[in-house]
């Protein structure tokens, strides 16, 4: 994704497909004009009899199609159909949805609040953004929109699909669902105007968590660093380390991944874009000097919904030995698309290019391997016996007194702090998480016992 355009300028963006529709026409004159100065005038001149192909088939469809087509349409569709049928990520858009598309960079847009590709015929859930509607419906990244409204939506492309999904915010609307393992099941929602907030904090046990929602925001960088000095404001010296959530977001901008890397990497090469057109890979470093963590113990949670733009920062922390990455292997896109904006015309988005890792290991179609797999379960607690000493009639209380009220201090200093910002429902249950946070205790015992160690070494 992009932040501001200019005619023909290119920039260049990292993200899923979610809102893009298709569209028109004034591109054939950088077509016709690219051909006349090729060297290779043999090529230019099968080039010119496809071209004919094209117009006979054109003129043909347009005078004999059973329902009148308008010129615009067919050429809008031609369009469309020549770059998505390039891989996924590449379409034509009508001006006004690369107008929508410039909003949704921007952090505002109305909808559902998924990001989607098409997949098998129908529209396939790359991830739900927090707080939206598809996110407290329970959509979940895989799963497959195969109904709207009751109606099919087998073989729409993938931008009818997503116009049928918009409407004016409170609308209601009915998906239906097909997820691995399950029954196809409905489920209802309301149509809401979307402000993604994408970075969200919380402090849990003396660990910091960080939760990066999308990349789409141009100042998340910047607020993955007031995320932190807040964590540090309020447990100080206590903090033990980070814990980075990046599952279900699906990209954005890639200064953005670039800088957030930076806060835990300080100047060290992120990642290399490299091309057909590129002579020399074109390399990314943080403006961080420094790592703002001073090197605590670092987890980063990834899943089968972390796409684009948070594989990136995933794939630099991973290369550089400065996090744990934890989870299941990531979604692996890992494709660049460049926006051609077209003055009055729209805009269109071809893959350029592909993203590598500091060692140069390619993103697309592998994604990025957890150090430590970890797949999502629920954890039930088990009923226990609570009878102690201190149950014993008789039994010898004075130290416990004092004991019990230093262990209640220190619960309701926890509750004040972790109460600062309420994030996603009940994360201390989600198993994930919990394992991040037992590492890092134990990553932090294991620093103390062996500065102890050092320390008594010195003294003997």
């Amino acid at each position: 994704m992009i932040k501001t355009f200019s005619n023909f300028q290119k920039h260049s963006i990292s993200f899923c497909l979610f809102f893009t529709m298709m569209i028109s026409s004034t591109i054939s004159y950088s077509i016709v004009s690219t051909m006349i100065s090729s060297p290779n005038k043999m090529s230019s001149m099968e080039t010119y009899r496809l071209l004919n192909l094209f117009g006979d088939v054109f003129a043909k469809t347009r005078n004999e199609y059973i329902d009148p087509v308008s010129d615009k349409d067919l050429i809008e569709k031609a369009l469309s159909g020549m770059l998505s049928s390039l891989d996924p990520h590449s379409n034509y858009m009508r001006e006004k949805d690369y107008k929508e598309l410039t909003n949704g960079i921007e952090g505002i847009f109305g909808g559902l609040g998924i990001e989607v590709i098409a997949e098998h015929g129908v529209v396939k859930v790359i991830s739900p953004i927090d707080d939206t509607p598809a996110f407290h419906a329970g959509l979940m990244p895989g799963d497959f929109i195969v109904e709207i409204d009751g109606k099919s939506i087998l073989g729409l492309t993938l931008n009818k699909a997503v116009e049928k999904m918009r409407g004016s915010p409170g609308s209601p609307i009915r998906l239906k669902i097909v997820r691995e393992g399950k029954e196809p099941f409905d489920i209802t929602m309301k149509r809401e105007f979307i402000k993604v907030d994408p970075v969200r904090w919380k402090i849990i046990n003396n660990v910091g968590y960080i939760r990066i929602s999308t990349f789409i925001d141009a100042s998340t960088g910047k607020k993955v660093l007031g995320a932190l000095k807040s964590i540090k404001g309020k447990i100080g010296k206590n903090l033990k380390g980070i814990i980075l959530d990046l599952r279900n977001n699906a990209g954005g901008l890639v200064d953005q991944a670039v800088e957030v890397a930076g806060v835990f990497l300080g100047s060290k090469e992120v990642t290399s874009m490299r091309g057909r057109t590129n002579i020399r890979p074109k390399k990314y470093f943080s403006n961080q000097k420094e790592d703002a963590t001073k090197g605590l113990p670092l987890i980063v949670l990834i899943n089968s919904g972390t796409a684009s733009a948070p594989e990136i920062v995933a794939g630099a922390l991973k290369d550089h030995n400065r996090a744990v990455i934890m989870g299941v292997r990531s979604f692996g896109k890992g494709s660049v698309q460049t926006i051609f904006p077209i003055a009055g015309r729209g805009a269109m988005i071809l893959t350029t290019d592909l993203y590598y890792t500091p060692l140069g290991k390619v993103i697309q179609a592998n994604g990025v391997e957890p150090h430590i797999v970890v797949k999502p379960a629920k954890v039930e607690l088990i009923e226990y016996s609570k009878f102690r000493e201190e149950n014993i009639p008789k039994a010898l209380l004075s130290e416990l007194k004092d004991s019990q009220k230093e262990e209640k201090k220190e619960k309701d200093d926890e509750k004040k702090r972790s109460s600062s910002l309420d994030l996603r429902p009940k994360e201390e249950k989600d198993f994930q998480i919990q394992r991040a946070v037992d590492l890092i205790q134990g990553l932090y015992l294991k620093k103390i016992l062996d500065g102890s160690f050092k320390n008594n070494t010195k003294k003997l």
